[in-house]
């Protein structure tokens, strides 16, 4: 019987390095890469994985290496934790996917629910369940241009919202994101960002002199009347993780409700226990009218949600949402196990102290 460590939290929980990194066994793994594998798909760190659990991972050749990566702020409660692999083991036995839109289960209203009861806000709300962040992101504006009529979206520097065709136009970074992927989608409208750290004039007037900026170039440039849907993350993430100087996101927050304008928070990144609280926005007690969330929520597997008011949501006609594999119930349990373990451990607590 073999006796090679499993992966979760069992896994020994240090760095240990017993080979040169990379080692001969992920070199060779990473030549069969090279040779089946596009080289558009990068490798941060050149070594394959073969266990995974806590802040760990083991490498092909036995080196234990701490988790910094987290699967790109996805495994935030652990590789394989327990709540998830005992739900997904389960799940898993007694269905893979029927598609929700065809014969639907309980585990996606209860997914549902649950963020309808966590997300910010005490409105009555409707939720959805897709694939991915980017996905997410893409239907939160569908609802937006839905509800309101409008086409108009406005995004903000240093902001990154996915690799899909309007999420790229979104996304601020033209290397690696953008760059010879063109043309791009239209009617997206970016404005600056209060970033403290560069603003000309100090951080003491970044919030109140950032948010006229964009207000006023929202009016002169597109016209309040004409904007569906103002997309940020309350965190930057792919711009240097950018907090913005406090009382610049209220201030949007405000102008939206001022103009009829749908308020998106993209807490893909921010979301699920990641900045001490459940979600980055409540940081400032702002309450979006659309929140985006995915990358934690499902403990690894692909999972993302669109939560937002009911009377936007329920506005979309039938069929105008959804998608073949947009909550499977594998990925819904393990969301449910991730829920579980976030609330049970206090982790959002844990991180504060």
């Amino acid at each position: 019987m073999s006796t090679v460590p499993q992966g979760g939290p069992s896994l020994p929980q240090e760095r240990r390095v017993v080979t040169e990194i990379p080692g001969p066994r992920s070199r060779e793994l990473f030549a069969r890469k090279q040779a089946a594998v596009p080289p558009g798909i990068g490798t941060t760190l050149p070594v394959f994985v073969t266990q995974a659990g806590g802040g760990v991972v083991v490498d092909a050749d036995g080196n234990s290496l701490i988790d910094f990566g987290s699967g790109i702020a996805v495994t935030s409660v652990g590789n394989s934790a327990p709540r998830v692999v005992e739900r997904v083991t389960r799940q898993v036995a007694d269905f893979t996917h029927t598609c929700f839109m065809v014969t639907p289960y309980e585990s996606y209203v209860r997914v549902c629910e649950k963020l309808n009861e966590l997300t910010p806000g005490d409105h009555e709300k409707r939720t959805f369940l897709l694939n991915s962040g980017a996905e997410a992101v893409e239907n939160a504006v569908k609802v937006a241009r839905h509800a309101t009529g409008r086409q108009a979206v406005v995004v903000f520097d240093h902001g990154y919202h996915g690799r899909t065709l309007l999420t790229m136009t979104l996304t601020a970074k033209s290397m690696p994101y953008k760059h010879g992927f063109g043309p791009f989608a239209p009617e997206v409208y970016r404005m600056p960002l209060a970033y403290p750290f560069r603003w000309p004039t100090g951080p003491e007037n970044c919030a109140e002199e950032a948010a006229a900026q964009a207000i006023d170039q929202i009016g002169k440039q597109i016209g309040a009347q004409n904007v569906a849907a103002v997309v940020i993350e309350p965190i930057a993430g792919e711009g240097g993780f950018i907090e913005p100087a406090k009382g610049f996101l209220p201030r949007i927050a405000e102008f939206c409700r001022q103009n009829g304008i749908v308020f998106i928070a993209d807490e893909v990144q921010t979301g699920f226990a990641r900045t001490g609280h459940l979600f980055a926005c409540e940081d400032e007690g702002i309450v979006p009218d659309i929140i985006v969330t995915a990358k934690g929520i499902a403990g690894g597997l692909p999972l993302s949600a669109v939560t937002g008011r009911a009377e936007l949501l329920d506005k979309v006609h039938v069929g105008g949402l959804g998608g073949t594999y947009g909550g499977n119930p594998l990925a819904c349990e393990a969301a449910l196990g991730v829920i579980e373990t976030i609330e049970a451990e206090d982790l959002t607590g844990r991180a504060r102290h």
